[in-house]
């Protein structure tokens, strides 16, 4: 579908970014790491198992659809490059203009930053930050105010956006439709979940959010991804099949998860949350290392979802609790 989006689509922000200090440049790729895929599901991760009721009125329902949310962004994400197929500025591209100031493992570090393959509309770090950081305001909500929490998380995702610009791996246009992809999604996973605060979506009304399921919203993100991944074979792009398969594999694994799960669990023990985070991170990173093997990748990416998401209900239900 190359050509509903330009392939030159910049409005002066590569010029803007071309002339920022080296410095603010470093910066803003240190930024950009708010909305890796790791440090969010690994963010959302812990929260999800570790809040209790002074952060939200039902911690372990509100941090399963904030993963959810997250899910379902990076599915939109992986539909939207698949679909428009359109390259990043010419700047994510070798060689890296690397600060001579860098020491060496800063400089590494800079490089595999700024530079990036794969197509560049809608961009996923801005889809991700706007869902994560929002999903993360609405449904935390004993947190300061409403007013505050949007503020915070909106703020974010935005620094997250500019530092995708300022690194050049992205157009201004590219991060400002993530912005609005990500944000959407949060309206329709939440009242998808079931929140009252988003009337018009889903079927059942939950007051208070006492009983919001983040399910529809796993296997939403599952079904995208699945046409994420049919639209990218059809246009022969292999690491988009990659990524929707791991769309897949999440949705389904977040799904298989809550079956296991009241909703209602304490927080995970600390004893218990080390090992299991270490073991689901290593099988995270597996799914990646092995992504030349998409059945190895599903397999992988589907235990370690469906072990964080079941996560809190294992400690009652195998005797942990002593």
């Amino acid at each position: 579908m190359t050509g509903i989006v330009p392939t030159e689509r910049g409005i002066g922000g590569t010029a803007a970014a071309d002339a920022l200090p080296e410095l603010v440049v470093v910066v803003f790729a240190a930024v950009t790491h708010l909305a890796d895929p790791w440090f969010l599901f690994a963010a959302l991760a812990i929260a999800y198992w570790f809040a209790g009721d002074r952060l939200a009125t039902a911690p372990r329902r509100a941090g399963a659809v904030a993963i959810a949310a997250v899910t379902c962004a990076y599915a939109a994400t992986a539909l939207g490059k698949a679909w428009f197929a359109v390259p990043r500025p010419p700047g994510a591209m070798p060689p890296a203009d690397v600060p001579i100031w860098l020491p060496g493992l800063v400089a590494g570090w800079y490089e595999a930053q700024v530079l990036s393959d794969g197509f560049g509309f809608p961009s996923g770090h801005a889809t991700g930050a706007a869902a994560a950081y929002g999903a993360l305001a609405l449904l935390y909500d004993r947190v300061w105010t409403a007013r505050r929490r949007l503020l915070a998380g909106g703020g974010v995702a935005v620094a997250v956006a500019a530092s995708r610009v300022a690194i050049e791996v992205h157009y201004v246009v590219d991060v400002v439709a993530g912005l609005l992809v990500g944000a959407g999604v949060v309206v329709g996973v939440l009242g998808l979940a079931g929140d009252a605060r988003f009337r018009g979506f889903g079927v059942d009304r939950v007051v208070g959010g006492s009983e919001i399921d983040p399910t529809p919203a796993f296997l939403l993100a599952a079904a995208l991804s699945v046409v994420a991944a049919g639209v990218a074979a059809a246009g022969g792009h292999t690491g988009e099949v990659v990524e929707a398969g791991i769309g897949i594999a999440t949705g389904v694994g977040g799904a298989v998860g809550w079956l296991l799960v009241d909703g209602d669990e304490p927080a995970v023990p600390v004893r218990i949350a080390v090992p299991a985070l270490a073991v689901t991170g290593s099988l995270w990173v597996g799914a990646y290392a092995l992504a030349g093997s998409l059945a190895v990748t599903l397999i992988a990416t589907t235990a370690a979802v469906v072990a964080v998401v079941a996560l809190p209900a294992l400690p009652e239900r195998f005797g942990w609790t002593a």
